[in-house]
């Protein structure tokens, strides 16, 4: 199979959906492997390193793309790289289908076999695909990174022969792996942890963690998660409840982590533009979900914002991008595992495993078709 690595060109994309060390067991798998020159460029990966690794350096991109039948990339290609594949190959990368189904139905129109790393299915044997965690974990982890360098103060508690400097105060709402690693990293920085996360279970992952958990743990609450570990709606009493904790929690706070997304829909508004103002001079709120609109009121996605109160509003639309090394090389390995799913075991081909639960669960596109259910084409009425 002929895979190739395209260099991304969306704006603000330096991560790169490939390493030495993936080119080297794809190519040890029977693989030819070329990466287009400058890809790991802004990862830290020269073209040198590829070329040590049996990759083939490419400049002609849309010669490449012609001959490739499995192109790897990190996000969209755009529309003139789907129009130089060719027909029947594959294309794999987070391709965030949901807010952007236009390019599930260019993918369908160039016979391009689409699979988008964020449908990987949540299940055991699909955990070392599972992109979407491993570049939340690192996004977690850089949020915290980023609000240190915002605040204009220490995060561990300080005894001086000039005075004490108290810790800072650290509020994580949502705790999923991106707020989980963000609980343990501001832990770790020396940081007074507090979490909130509307299912219960959630509760015992946060005390783990040497954090205090904050929600009104009533009846309803206790019961508001599904046998899947889903959460359930609750009801507008809890929720007004619930907001009224939170608000008075926030003003209070040095820091807040914002890390709540929902697929497929607007992020939901966690903060509102009354907590914000409570909030204290030169405190630091850090939104993970400003590309789906921001958790908090005041969110401007790849901005810094500067409240009337004097508070800060990161909205980091690309925290993996800002330690590309690490998640390219986490993402590299996600794709490498998931690979030899889209390789015909004898002859080595390009032929995708349609019928494993992995392959349906991600694909989008095959043969000129919509085929995943989320946005295939209702069937016509009789």
């Amino acid at each position: 199979m002929r895979i190739l690595v395209l260099k991304d060109h969306l704006s603000g994309e330096t991560r790169v959906a490939a390493t030495p060390d993936s080119v080297r067991k794809l190519i040890a798998g029977g693989d030819m492997v070329e990466v287009e020159s400058m890809a790991g460029m802004n990862a830290a990966i020269p073209d040198s390193a590829f070329a040590e690794a049996g990759a083939v350096i490419v400049t002609n991109r849309e010669k490449a793309l012609a001959s490739a039948d499995l192109v790897l990339c990190v996000r969209d290609p755009g529309s003139e790289a789907l129009a130089a594949m060719k027909k029947g190959a594959g294309l794999c990368a987070l391709l965030n289908p949901y807010n952007n189904k236009a390019l599930v139905e260019a993918c369908a129109k160039a016979g391009i076999s689409a699979f988008a790393l964020e449908f990987v299915p949540r299940i055991t044997r699909a955990q070392a695909m599972d992109a979407l965690s491993s570049q939340a974990n690192l996004a977690g982890y850089r949020a915290v990174v980023e609000a240190a360098a915002l605040y204009g103060r220490a995060f561990p508690m300080m005894m001086t022969a000039a005075g004490t400097v108290a810790a800072a105060k650290c509020f994580v709402m949502g705790a999923g792996v991106a707020g989980l690693q963000a609980i343990a990293t501001a832990r770790r920085l020396g940081a007074q942890v507090t979490a909130t996360d509307v299912r219960p279970a959630a509760k015992e992952q946060v005390l783990s963690l040497g954090a205090k958990f904050i929600a009104i743990e009533d009846e309803e609450f206790k019961a508001a998660e599904t046998t899947a570990g889903y959460a359930k709606p609750m009801s507008a009493e809890y929720q007004a409840k619930q907001a009224a904790l939170v608000a008075e929690h926030i003003a209070k706070q040095d820091i807040v982590i914002t890390t709540a997304l929902i697929p497929g829909r607007p992020a939901p508004l966690l903060v509102s533009a009354d907590m914000v103002a409570r909030m204290k001079p030169g405190s630091v709120i850090i939104d993970l979900a400003a590309a789906q609109g921001g958790n908090c009121a005041a969110t401007k996605a790849d901005e810094i914002v500067r409240t009337e109160n004097g508070a800060f509003v990161a909205g980091f639309s690309n925290l993996p991008g800002r330690i590309a090394a690490d998640a390219s090389a986490l993402l590299a390995k996600n794709l490498l595992n998931l690979v030899p799913l889209l390789r015909d075991k004898e002859s080595g081909a390009f032929s995708p495993a349609w019928s494993d639960d992995i392959i349906k669960g991600c694909a989008l596109t095959q043969a000129g078709t919509i085929i995943h259910p989320a946005f295939a084409p209702a069937p016509a009425l009789a």
